[in-house]
């Protein structure tokens, strides 16, 4: 018996709505490295950074086991980590914990709070867990990188632990005066901090490096297009993924690993970046 054209139509439309979603369904668990290479002073020539965002409670296999062992296999001499390790509509603070003293066994880790953390009545817990398993809790803060001379890194933490909401703009301004007294002119600058749109401020006040998360990798990625929409920065980013160069600045936008107001991202998966310095 032949089918009719309209069935033959309906055939094909439910196969290829069945490939999107198993794609889908795949390509949120389907944990990837994504490498950037960066030119910056010769003395930091091989310096191998693994930078961690977003992950909002997700967890890849039993106590994030999948996610540890990738990121131990990707060798960093730092593991940078942008905020949102919970996500404050759903907080479970021993997920978050747990994936970080795993992660404090492969390489010195550093962390800076994102806007979840900053809703968190619970932020003082998870700070000073997070400073117990060995995390070096950077929360306006700068140190020096253990053996790198003049390399300061330095962490921004959240504009939401301090202003709930920015109807007057304050935060640029706030920004840029905490990351003016973080910053050493005389080093190279690496800051840790959650929101990449704020990448002029980050410019202006001498950064050579800024790692961030926040935008989710746009959440939807397009094919030549990019991402679709972002906390604060709304439709199509600006600042998505990837790195981001301005005069002698740079800046790189981590995809995340997690979710949260959506439940679900399409054509972007949950990545690890992994920046590796060269001549």
């Amino acid at each position: 018996m032949k089918l009719s054209f309209r069935k033959k139509l309906l055939i094909c439309a439910a196969l290829v709505l069945l490939v999107l979603i198993l794609w889908t369904l795949w390509g949120n668990t389907a944990l990837t490295v994504s490498r950037i290479n960066i030119r910056g002073p010769s003395e930091l020539e091989g310096l191998c950074i693994a930078h961690i965002s977003d992950l909002h409670n997700a967890e890849f296999g039993e106590g994030n086991a999948e996610l540890l062992k990738l990121l131990e296999e990707t060798e960093p001499d730092f593991i940078a980590v942008t905020g949102d390790l919970v996500d404050s509509r759903h907080t479970d603070m021993d997920i978050a914990l747990e994936f970080m003293r795993g992660a404090v066994k492969t390489a010195p880790a550093y962390y800076v709070p994102g806007n979840h953390e900053a809703r968190l009545l619970e932020y003082g817990e998870l700070r000073d867990g997070l400073e117990a398993a060995g995390v070096t809790v950077l929360e306006d803060r700068a140190v020096s990188l253990e053996g790198y001379d003049g390399v300061n890194i330095a962490g921004l933490a959240d504009p939401d632990l301090v202003i709930s909401g920015d109807i007057f703009g304050e935060v640029p301004a706030m920004a840029g005066a905490k990351i003016t007294e973080l910053a050493d002119p005389h080093c190279y600058n690496i800051l840790l901090s959650h929101r990449p749109e704020l990448f002029d401020i980050y410019t202006a006040c001498g950064i050579d490096l800024a790692l961030t998360g926040h935008a989710h990798g746009g959440q939807f990625r397009l094919p030549f297009i990019g991402g679709l929409i972002a906390p604060d920065q709304g439709l199509f980013p600006k600042y998505d993924s990837g790195l981001y160069t301005k005069g002698s600045s740079n800046m790189v936008v981590s995809r995340g690993l997690g979710n949260s107001i959506i439940p679900l991202r399409f054509n972007n998966r949950p990545e690890i970046v992994v920046i590796e310095f060269i001549k």
